[in-house]
Parts: C-alpha cells; structure tokens; sequence
C-alpha cells in the first residue's frame, strides 16, 4: 500500500486501484464529487511535478475511461481536476514513491495507455445537480430536470420547469465560461442540435462563470452520458466484472507463457525487484 495525505487530499494505491478523496476546502467540482476508486487498467500514466513549494501529482487517465473528463473535453480548470493533487514541500518524497508504484504496476501487468471503447468508471453519483447562470439541472438516473431562477429569461420562467426523460436525450453538451463568453449546460433531443442561444434555449443552463458552483453542471453531463445508451456507451467499473472466468484457451496459455518471460526479462534487467517479479509471477501463474 502506498499513499499520501496532504491539505489538498489523499491518494491511495493498493496494486490495483487508486483511491482519490478530496480535501475539505477543495474547489466544487472535487468536492461534490468525493472520494472514488480509479481501477489500474483505466490508468494510462502517472507524473510528479516538483516546484518549490513542493509539487503537483497528475494522473493521466485512458481516453474514454472517465466520464467526467469526457463530458469537460479538456476545460477543467487545474483546481477543478479531481485527477490532480497538490503536495507540500515535506511530502515530495512520498510523491515520488507514489508514482513509483503505479508505474511499476502498470509495467507488470502491461496496461496500454490507449483509448478505449466503454467507460471503466461510474461517474458522479445519482441524485446530482449542479449549474447556476439562469438555474440549476439536476438528474435522478432517470429524468433530467432545469429549473429557473429570477434571473431567467422569461421566455424560460414561462414555460415553468422543464422535465426531459433520458430516453429523449440524445446529447448533452457542457462549455464553461470563458473570458467574457457566457457557459452553457445543453441538452439535445431527437438527434437535434438546438442553434438557439443558451440564454433563450429551455433545454440549456446559461452559465455565467461569477461563481465556482456553476462548474457544476459538468457532473449533471457526465451522469447523463455514462447512462445513456449506445453509441455513448454503458458505465462499466473493473470491480463489476466477474473475477474469474473459465480456463485460458491454447491461445490463452500461450499469452501467459509469453508474459512470463517478458517478466523474467525485466527482472534480469533489473527493472523489477525480487518481490514484484516473485508478485507478478505468481498472479500469472494462478491463471494458467
């Protein structure tokens, strides 16, 4: 087991998932999210990066693996990233370990670093809600519901709150505010791409970026894609699937043969020590 703790939150890592719980003045996004387990084989990399109050652990999660980074497209602020962690000065060194470790991992058990075909994490947990601007969406698993605060426009507070059941939901779509660009939260229905601005659109929050919370929303978007259907694909978790399985095939077996002398290999090389080689072995040998 490794881990470490600092003011920021905590990082576990146990040889077969990363246990990630936020610290308690973290930014919303972090916060409303809370503590979750990153399974191994999700893991496309792991890095430290050292300045002089102390450092930055980041990890780099496979491409699709996580619903949350997918519904942000790369707009997370630093601060907003539940998979990065601020370290201290005095904590440095348990850093470096830290990434030793997964690393190590992922060498044994030769996790690709490459996208893949399904999500590997469950997302934010249900009841959810999130936004600002003009309101606030919220999801039960089921149905998404937007409703209307006074500074709506009343082409919006008319109409009263709208309810849209996830069978009608065929995209959703999350863009923070940028600059003096306003946000928005869209939800899109019968394979329709509303051209309406979000202000104006009853199915879109309009975010106005004055606060923090309105990051929000983008817990809302990930809820509702890991739970749509094809093509966005199901939540699926490495925990949930069966652990074991029926006897390797002749193709199978060779595999195995083949991962042990690769691990022998690295052993020789001394890139794995006696008791990571003595640990990877075993587990292999257990499957043949």
């Amino acid at each position: 087991m490794a881990d470490i703790i600092s003011r920021d939150g905590t990082w576990s890592f146990d040889g077969d998932t990363v246990r990630i719980v936020p610290g308690g003045k973290v930014h919303p996004v972090r916060q409303e999210l809370g503590e979750f387990a990153v399974p191994l084989h999700a893991v496309a990399g792991v890095s430290f990066e050292p300045d002089r109050k102390g450092g930055r652990l980041r990890l780099r999660l496979r491409t699709g693996a996580c619903p949350v980074l997918r519904a942000a497209d790369g707009r997370l602020k630093d601060a907003a990233d539940p998979y990065q962690l601020v370290v201290e000065k005095d904590r440095t060194g348990v850093a470096e370990y830290l990434v030793d470790e997964i690393r190590n991992a992922l060498l044994i058990e030769q996790v690709p670093d490459g996208p893949v075909d399904r999500f590997l994490l469950p997302g934010p947990s249900v009841p959810v809600s999130g936004g600002g601007g003009d309101g606030t969406a919220s999801f039960d698993g089921e149905t998404v519901r937007l409703t209307w605060n006074w500074k709506a426009e009343e082409s919006k507070t008319a109409g009263g709150a709208v309810t849209l059941p996830l069978p009608e939901v065929t995209g959703v779509r999350w863009m923070p505010a940028i600059g003096l660009e306003n946000g928005s939260l869209r939800f899109d229905r019968g394979g329709s791409v509303s051209a309406s601005p979000a202000k104006f659109d009853p199915y879109s929050l309009d975010l106005w970026g004055l606060s923090k919370r309105e990051y929000t929303a983008v817990l809302v978007a990930a809820a509702v894609l890991v739970r749509m259907p094809a093509p966005v694909g199901p939540a699926l978790t490495l925990e949930a699937a069966p652990a074991t399985g029926p006897a390797p095939s002749a193709d199978d077996h060779d595999v195995l043969l083949r991962r042990l002398r690769e691990l022998g290999e690295l052993h020789g090389a001394g890139i794995l020590t006696d008791d990571e080689f003595a640990a990877a072995k075993q587990a292999v040998l257990k499957r043949l």
